[in-house]
């Protein structure tokens, strides 16, 4: 890989992860603190990326695989969401923060999976060289939240009241992507005119029960990760985990996740080599309910700070794995599709269930009190810490790898499905 085209790839990706950094860790303490809404409706606003990712694969996907160069769709996309995300900081009413949202969500979606898509496309050797890239969004998160940090700081009063910059932030990032995606290596759609609809044949995945289980899997585990992205801030802020004359610090606190996300991508050559695809997937299930049982706890504060970056750990290990495991496994001609196919489960299906779930639980568990509302987060994060361990039991259970996809060789015939016995396979 040249040192040309390693610079266009990170710095795509460097911007496409600011924009999310920007607005996602802070907005909930912006819509609570700063206006008021309750948290069903926190979890409505929250729904709405889940719902676009849904949505995406029939508009991305099928856009960059069969339609246009994929970099003219970064282009079109990351200018709409820009002008959009400004607009929403001069906006206050939920209505209209919904619809913008909605808007927003639909055309960022599908840059998640196209931006992984041009990345693959321009690899030789996707597993070595795919984390030296996709280490730039964790970069790029982080820096998107010190700058908020120190701009919340720069404008001083309540943190939370001003937390519509948030929003300015992200809009800045996306129009800054828009612009530079003009330079992004010419990625053209596989034009095969006898399978025009991709994501139709990346559903043909699910045939494999392996591939079906995993997915599967993915989806559930995604549904509990709202937990961390709508409640994180007013958790750390409502315990005073992070001190409440120092609020405005509440998004420095959080790239402790990012910081390790970055570390553990850079090791993922030599991980995945030693480790294998089963056994690194593993790692990032099982830290879920352990970062979840330290906020149920909610103490000491030193340990609730450094368990954030169990969220790093456990989003490479399975989230940024999952990306690298579906490119291996599906044909090149709908590797964009492919990539959408495990961002509908997981960042569309489970977590707009989860957005939703979310907001009941906490709204479920939080009493006012002489006119106060106050959330019992030892209880909303029992709710997670359950439905982790599920999932990591499910998963050691019944998971199974793939063989790497081979172009032009026929469909395999697939293995039966595990039986399932007391003992558990290997």
């Amino acid at each position: 890989m040249t040192w040309n085209l390693r610079w266009r790839l990170s710095l795509m990706m460097f911007l496409q992860y600011a924009i999310w950094g920007a607005w996602v860790v802070w907005i909930s303490q912006y819509l609570r603190g700063g206006l008021g809404f309750s948290w069903a409706a926190i979890g409505a606003i929250f729904s709405l990326m889940p719902l676009a990712t849904i949505i995406s694969p029939f508009i991305g996907g099928q856009i960059a695989d069969r339609w246009v160069p994929s970099q003219w769709f970064m282009v079109v996309a990351n200018g709409a969401c820009g002008v959009l995300m400004l607009i929403m900081g001069f906006t206050e009413s939920f209505s209209a923060l919904w619809g913008l949202m909605l808007a927003f969500s639909l055309f960022y979606a599908p840059t998640l999976a196209v931006a992984n898509s041009i990345t693959f496309h321009h690899l030789q050797n996707p597993e070595k060289q795919f984390p030296s890239i996709r280490v730039w969004g964790a970069i790029g998160w982080i820096v998107s939240l010190l700058i908020l940090a120190l701009w919340l700081y720069l404008l001083g009063g309540d943190p939370a009241k001003k937390g519509h910059v948030c929003l300015l932030l992200a809009g800045i990032f996306a129009l800054a992507l828009g612009a530079v995606s003009v330079l992004l290596p010419h990625t053209p759609p596989a034009k095969k005119k006898e399978k025009p609809w991709a994501f139709l044949e990346a559903l043909k995945l699910m045939k494999d029960w392996r591939i079906a289980a995993f997915i599967l899997i993915g989806l559930v585990v995604a549904t509990q990760l709202q937990f961390y992205y709508v409640l994180v801030s007013p958790f750390l802020a409502g315990k005073e985990i992070v001190a409440s004359k120092a609020a405005y610090a509440i998004p420095a606190w959080t790239t402790l996740a990012q910081a390790v996300e970055a570390l553990v991508t850079l090791s993922l050559p030599f991980m995945l080599a030693r480790l294998g695809y089963r056994k690194a997937l593993a790692l990032g299930v099982i830290a879920w309910p352990i970062r979840y049982i330290i906020f149920a706890i909610g103490g000491p504060k030193w340990l609730v700070l450094a368990s954030l970056g169990l969220h790093g750990f456990a989003y490479v290990f399975f989230f940024v794995v999952g990306m690298i495991y579906i490119n291996s496994v599906a044909p090149s001609d709908i590797r964009a599709s492919a990539q959408s196919l495990w961002l509908f489960a997981t960042f569309g299906v489970g977590l707009f269930i989860g957005s939703y779930f979310t907001g009941w639980i906490a709204q479920l568990f939080t009493k006012t009190v002489k006119g106060v509302a106050q959330t019992n987060y030892t209880w909303v994060f029992l709710v997670p810490v359950l439905l982790t361990v599920a999932c990591a039991v499910a998963y050691l259970t019944i998971f199974r790898e793939m063989p790497k996809a081979v172009e032009g060789a026929q469909p395999e015939e697939t293995e039966e499905p595990p039986v399932l016995t007391g003992d558990r396979p290997e």
